[in-house]
């Protein structure tokens, strides 16, 4: 979507003044003219539409202007999904994604030393394999006794040694499976999840879970998550000493920082690390953070920072936490549902509540 020629640029800068052009001509036209204006539309749209389908042609393809002009649409626009017909709604969500990405891909973009060349990286492989004894710092020395022009730095060095990491072993597995079973109502996790606002911020979420509930414990959003921010967060997450005793953490520096580790340990809380590029040893709150992802985040584009708060405040307090059931705790839900007596499905009535513009309903049954 950015990476237009000239003659691209020129087409998305006249797309974009004939846009605004529009729109400042429909703020000073009237209502009564917009109404009929939005007829004539309509019908000339419908038109197309039938012309479409009889004659099976390809579908129109969108202009970079056009893909931004709807994802802003999505935000401002309560039923843009009923107006729109030409694409899926889920297309417009992807559109958002694909420039999230390409924006933060650019920006990005490594500065600094320029990347060593393949010659270099050779040699440092060589020397490596053949004296797989020498640390980084000797590899340095040597190659600048060799007369190497600007030989890498150590650390640089250390990223071409080959991964001698091993997987772990059943053993190990079954060790830690045998912990989270043995102390589940005893266990909390915890993970950061990133998400992309409209303005292609990056907002930072804490998911808190208890392991045998399947309860999220607590939430919150923020676009700076230091050590201060998250000792306040668990404090907010255990009121009145209602904590766990083992919390597992990935390796993210702010959950490994000696402010916070200090204040698990005066809290009593036992601090339980993940190995590195071990997802699997924290497994509740990372299927958690992709249950957000799929039915959440995946069909809403946040805005800022208290839009994504009101959306997970509904999703996981009148949804997640209440109505979505879970095969781990044998098909309940995390906050015990009412129980009702079994009768037959045509005397079953039942009374919807939307939840997120009805993007899921919660149920109750009524005499």
């Amino acid at each position: 979507m950015f990476n237009l020629n000239g003659k691209a640029l020129y087409q998305y800068l006249k797309d974009w003044l004939r846009y605004l052009l529009d729109f400042f001509r429909l703020c000073l036209t009237s209502n009564y003219k917009l109404r009929m204006e939005v007829i004539a539309l309509r019908s000339q749209l419908s038109l197309y539409e039938h012309h479409y389908e009889t004659h099976n042609l390809p579908k129109p393809k969108s202009s970079p202007a056009f893909r931004q002009l709807w994802v802003l649409l999505s935000k401002y626009l309560p039923d843009w999904k009923s107006i729109q017909r030409m694409f899926k709604p889920d297309t417009i969500i992807k559109w958002h994604r694909t420039a999230f990405s390409v924006y933060w891909a650019k920006k990005s973009q490594k500065k600094g030393r320029p990347q060593i060349s393949r010659d270099t990286i050779n040699l440092i492989e060589r020397v490596h394999k053949e004296n797989p004894l020498l640390s980084p710092e000797k590899i340095h020395e040597k190659l600048k006794i060799l007369g190497l022009k600007s030989p890498p730095a150590p650390n640089t060095i250390a990223k071409y040694f080959p991964d001698t990491r091993k997987s772990p072993t059943q053993k190990q597995i079954q060790s830690w499976k045998t912990f989270l079973n043995n102390h589940q109502s005893e266990i909390w996790g915890t993970d950061f999840l990133t998400i992309p606002t409209l303005k292609f911020e990056v907002l930072y979420v804490l998911v808190i879970i208890h392991h045998k509930t399947r309860k999220i414990i607590h939430y919150a959003v923020t676009k700076n998550p230091n050590a201060e921010w998250l000792k306040q967060q668990f404090r907010n997450a255990t009121p009145f000493d209602q904590k766990p005793k083992y919390l597992i953490h990935d390796n993210d520096p702010v959950f490994r920082s000696k402010e916070f580790q200090a204040f698990l340990r005066a809290s009593g809380i036992q601090s339980k690390g993940t190995s590195f590029h071990s997802p699997w040893q924290n497994p509740y709150a990372e299927r958690v953070n992709g249950t957000l992802r799929r039915e959440l985040l995946d069909h809403i584009i946040p805005l800022n920072e208290n839009h994504l708060e009101r959306l997970l405040k509904e999703y996981i307090d009148q949804y997640y936490n209440t109505e979505r059931t879970h095969q781990g705790i044998n098909d309940k839900t995390p906050v015990p549902s009412p129980e009702y007596i079994p009768i037959d499905a045509e005397n079953i009535k039942l009374k919807a509540t939307p939840i997120l513009n009805g993007l899921y309903h919660k149920y109750n049954r009524v005499a």
